[in-house]
C-alpha cells in the first residue's frame, strides 16, 4: 500500500520552493534603498523615506476580477500581473500618495512554477512602472477548492504622503476644470459584461478580429491597465490637484462623485474624447444603453483630474510631454436639488 503525502493529496512542496527561487530575481529587480532584508522570509522589511515631515501611510487592496478568464482561455499569463498592481496603485495615488511597495497573493489548484513566474513577471513589471517595491506575497495551493489550471490574484499595495498633502477633494469649487487622461482599453472592469457579450453563443472566438477592432479580441482584452503613479507624482510637483478619481467599476458615473463635495456636479461633454473601439463593439453587438456603458466601463477615460480652471491649459500641456493623451472634459457646477453629481452630455 502506498503512503500518503502531502504531494499524493495535490500540494507539490518542492515545486513551490522552485517557484520562490525563480521569482527572486524578479523581485529583487524592484528593490530600492528602503526595502531592508530579502525575500523568502516570514515577512517583509520596508524603511520609510525621509523626506516627508508628517508621513502618513495609505494602503489599498484589489484583484484582476474575471479578465483572468481571458487569460485562462489564451494562456497567456504575463500581463494580468500589470493590472494587478494598477488597480492597486492608481487608486492610492488619487490621494497623493506615493506607492512604497506592493504585495500580492496567488491562490491555484495547482502550481505550476512557470505559470506563475510569467504571473510574477507581469506584477514586477508593473511595480517598476509604478515606481515601488514588490516587498513580497502569498501562493497558496488549494486542490479541490480552484477548478484545474485556474488561479485567482489578489494585490495589496502600501504608499506615503505628508499629511498636508493629501488630496481629498474638499477643495473642488465651482468653475473647476475636469481633465480626462486616457485608458489603455478596458483596463479591469466590465470584463463580465464584455464577456458576455462577446465571446457568448454564436458571438466571436478570441482568434478573431472584428470590426472596428485592429487586432485580435485576445489582444484587446488582455490590454494592460495603464498605471498613472509617475504621472500624477510628477504632475502634483508643479500644479495643485485638486481632486483625482481612478475609473474603476462603476464608470465616470459612480467614481467621479467619490471625491466631490456634496454641493458639487460635474457636467461631462462626452464629445471632447474619442470612446475606444473595444467599447463602441461592445455596446454594438450587446445593445447597450449608453447610461449603462457609463456605469459600467471608463469608457476610454481611465483617470480624471479636478484643477483650477486657470490651469487646465498648462496642465493638458504637461501631460502631453508625459506621453498622456488628454482633454478638458467637463467643469464643475453647482449641485441643482435632486441632480445626480455627474451629467454627461
Amino acid at each position: 500500500m502506498a503512503k500518503t503525502t502531502y504531494k499524493s493529496s495535490g500540494v507539490d512542496i518542492d515545486a513551490g520552493n522552485l517557484f520562490v527561487d525563480l521569482i527572486k530575481p524578479l523581485a529583487k529587480s524592484t528593490a530600492n534603498k528602503n526595502v531592508l532584508g530579502k525575500l523568502g522570509g516570514f515577512s517583509g522589511a520596508y524603511e520609510l523615506p525621509k523626506k516627508y515631515k508628517n508621513p502618513i501611510l495609505l494602503a489599498a487592496a484589489d484583484g484582476v476580477g474575471t479578465k483572468l478568464k481571458i487569460a485562462f482561455m489564451t494562456g497567456k499569463f504575463d500581463t494580468v500581473g500589470i493590472d494587478l498592481v494598477a488597480m492597486n496603485v492608481n487608486d492610492i495615488v488619487t490621494c497623493g500618495a506615493e506607492p512604497l511597495f506592493f504585495l500580492d497573493y496567488i491562490a491555484t489548484s495547482k502550481l505550476t512554477p512557470e505559470e506563475g513566474v510569467n504571473i510574477v513577471k507581469g506584477i514586477a513589471a508593473g511595480c517598476k512602472q509604478a515606481g515601488c517595491a514588490l516587498l513580497g506575497g502569498e501562493t497558496a495551493e488549494m486542490p479541490g477548492f480552484y477548478r484545474k489550471d485556474e488561479f485567482d490574484l489578489a494585490g495589496f499595495v502600501v504608499g506615503i504622503v505628508d499629511k498636508t498633502a493629501v488630496i481629498d477633494g474638499s477643495s473642488v469649487k465651482v468653475g473647476d476644470a475636469v481633465i480626462g487622461i486616457a485608458s489603455s482599453g478596458l483596463h479591469s472592469n466590465g470584463y463580465s459584461l464584455a464577456r458576455k457579450v462577446l465571446l457568448g453563443k454564436n458571438k466571436f472566438s478570441l482568434s478573431d478580429k472584428p470590426k472596428p477592432l485592429r487586432r485580435t479580441l485576445a489582444n484587446e482584452l488582455l490590454e494592460p491597465t495603464k498605471i498613472y503613479a509617475k504621472t500624477l507624482l510628477s504632475l502634483m510637483k508643479i500644479y495643485k490637484l485638486k481632486a483625482m478619481a481612478h475609473i474603476t467599476g462603476g464608470g465616470l458615473l459612480e467614481n467621479i462623485p467619490r471625491v466631490l463635495p456634496k454641493t458639487c456636479a460635474v457636467e461631462i461633454d462626452s464629445s471632447t474624447w474619442r470612446m475606444p473601439p473595444i467599447m463602441k463593439l461592445i455596446q454594438e453587438q450587446g445593445q447597450i444603453d449608453q447610461e449603462e456603458m457609463y456605469r459600467t466601463f471608463n469608457c476610454g477615460i481611465g483617470m480624471v483630474i479636478v484643477v483650477n480652471s486657470k490651469d487646465s491649459k498648462k496642465v493638458l500641456t504637461r501631460l502631453q510631454k508625459l506621453g498622456e493623451k488628454a482633454s478638458l472634459i467637463g467643469e464643475v457646477r453647482k449641485k441643482k436639488r435632486n441632480q445626480d453629481q455627474v451629467v454627461i452630455v
